[in-house]
Order: C-alpha cells, then sequence, then structure tokens
C-alpha cells in the first residue's frame, strides 16, 4: 500500500462516521434556531408587560438569559459544522487544501480538544453538585433551576468536542488525498 493511500473501505467508513457525527449537532442546530425565535419572543413579552403594563419578573428576565446561554452553548458544534467560527489565522486563506487540512488538524488535536477536556475536567465537580442540591434561581424570584444552567458547560464541551472529531476525520481524509 503506498503512503497517503486508504483502502476504500476506511475512507468511506471515516466520512459515514464523521457524517454521523454531524448528525449530532445538526439535530442541536435545528433545536437551537427555535430556541432563538422563543428568546426573541420572549423578550418581546418582557418589554411589553414593562412598558405598557407596568409589571416587570425577575423570572421571565431570567428565561432569557437561559434561552441566551442554551442557544450559544449549545449552538457551538452546529456553528463549527457550518463553517461559522472566526478564523484568526491570516495565512489559512492563501494555503492550498493539504495545508488548511494540516493546520486544522494541529489546531483540533493540539489545541481545541485539549481545551475542552480541561473545561469538562474542571467544570464537571461543579455542575455535579450544583444537581445534588437542585441549585436554585441566580436572583430572588428567578428561576430555580441555576443546575440546568451549569449543565450546559459539559454539553457545550461534548457537542464541541463531537463535531471537532468529525471535521477532523474530514482532514485526516483531505491529507490523505481521499476527499475535497
Amino acid at each position: 500500500m503506498r503512503p497517503g493511500f486508504l483502502p476504500s473501505g476506511e475512507g468511506i467508513t471515516m466520512e459515514r462516521l464523521a457524517n454521523g457525527l454531524d448528525l449530532v449537532n445538526l439535530r442541536a442546530g435545528q433545536v437551537v434556531r427555535w430556541l432563538a425565535v422563543a428568546m426573541v419572543l420572549l423578550q418581546f413579552v418582557i418589554v411589553l408587560l414593562r412598558y405598557v403594563f407596568g409589571f416587570s419578573s425577575v423570572f421571565l428576565g431570567e428565561g432569557v438569559l437561559y434561552l441566551h446561554a442554551t442557544i450559544f452553548m449549545l449552538g457551538a458544534g452546529y456553528t463549527l459544522l457550518v463553517g461559522g467560527h472566526v478564523r484568526v489565522d491570516i495565512f489559512y486563506s492563501k494555503l492550498d487544501t493539504r495545508g488548511r487540512a494540516l493546520v486544522d488538524v494541529f489546531g483540533h488535536l493540539a489545541l481545541l480538544a485539549p481545551g475542552l477536556l480541561v473545561l469538562l475536567y474542571y467544570s464537571w465537580p461543579t455542575v455535579r453538585r450544583a444537581w445534588a442540591i437542585y441549585e436554585g434561581a441566580i436572583s430572588v424570584g428567578g428561576i430555580p433551576a441555576s443546575f440546568l444552567l451549569k449543565s450546559l458547560i459539559p454539553a457545550f464541551a461534548v457537542l464541541l468536542l463531537i463535531q471537532g472529531v468529525a471535521v477532523l476525520l474530514r482532514d485526516l481524509l483531505r491529507l490523505r488525498g481521499r476527499a475535497e
């Protein structure tokens, strides 16, 4: 077997695995986009209640905060899936397909994965404690479920790791000349 050449079955298997991993974040993205609509509507209701009826609610205000956090935390993997993350590498656009794949492989293995694993490791005890006591509201009169809000941290890390593996698999295929 020549170096850099995958047998046809191995490349197809890697591509299928990457596609399966993509589905996780594709579904998360479909949910998150509806949460964005819900957040806008809730904010509209809050403004209407405050300025038309003179009614203010900490609970509703925290609802916007919870939705906002959920959108960003659960939407990060989807954003990586669709290529929406900001690139700061000024040389990346000038590289060929192989060069881009090399930069991406390095970024995923040396930066993304270790950072997310550290985040998972250090956030897990806090999330576990929050669930153990069903940690309550952030503010008096707020949503009595900050344990759910804290759970978004490991969910963010897992979803982004899943998408990072999918992108990494495709980059490895690109390096071996098996994908566009």
